[in-house]
């Protein structure tokens, strides 16, 4: 195992148990406790994947997400205090991946990450898939273009930057056209856990990939939420 790990926290302390926990995982794991030393990290080395904690010294995480997200696409975790719905909206809506509050439990943080990098890691840095996603399958929907084998998307050709929860999100949809996908079907297909009635984690993605469309908010023209039931793709 050859992921890299990057932790930022600025509580020593709590950085140290995450790191801790993830090598007795076998993964490669670094730890920075503000956004600078993080994001010089993350240009040096690329890591597998982020756990970034809200508070932090000198930006916030919310900020570092966003930085990170103009140039990256690995997965971002966030682990944070911030226990209110708009501060994990606002996390899952910039770019974050997944939204964990503290205290949190250290075990079902590495399940989630786990979780993550299956994801992330069924393609290699170029963006080729692995034998697992070699089907050579793609669907074309009014303009939009996507392609499973190819890992990628494009909007009246153009190329849409996505991560790969994005992505996954988006082949689910335009896989299942014409049909209400109810945003429990959509969670447990995509992050493969049990659905709560509370998870606002698959509105924040259906949020941020309308952005990267430029989709209307009020009229979309591809992902049309379908009220009290889900979203569709016709």
């Amino acid at each position: 195992m050859d992921e890299k790990i990057l932790v930022v926290d600025d509580e020593k302390e709590i950085a140290g148990l995450v790191e801790v926990y993830l090598k007795n995982e076998g993964y490669t794991v670094f730890s920075c406790y503000n956004g600078t030393d993080a994001l010089a990290y993350i240009e040096q080395q690329q890591p597998s994947l982020a756990v970034l904690d809200v508070m932090l010294p000198d930006m916030d995480g919310f900020t570092l997400c966003r930085k990170i997200r103009e140039k990256y696409l690995f997965p971002i975790v966030m682990l944070t205090a911030r226990v209110e719905d708009m501060d994990k909206i606002t996390g899952l809506t910039i770019g974050a991946d997944d939204y964990i509050t503290k205290p949190f439990n250290p075990l079902e943080l590495v399940a989630r990450i786990k979780t993550q990098l299956r994801r992330y890691l069924r393609y290699d840095q170029k963006g080729q898939p692995d034998k697992m996603a070699a089907q050579d399958d793609s669907i074309q929907i009014r303009g939009l273009s996507i392609s499973r084998s190819q890992h990628k998307c494009t909007l009246n050709g153009k190329e849409l930057t996505v991560t790969p929860t994005e992505f996954n999100i988006l082949w689910y949809l335009c896989s299942h056209q014409g049909k209400a996908v109810s945003s429990e079907e959509l969670f447990e297909a995509v992050w493969g856990e049990k659905y709560l009635d509370s998870n606002n984690t698959v509105m924040a993605h259906i949020a941020r990939l309308r952005e990267k469309m430029q989709e209307p908010a009020r009229r979309p023209k591809y992902i049309k939420t379908i009220w009290g039931v889900g979203y569709t793709i016709e």
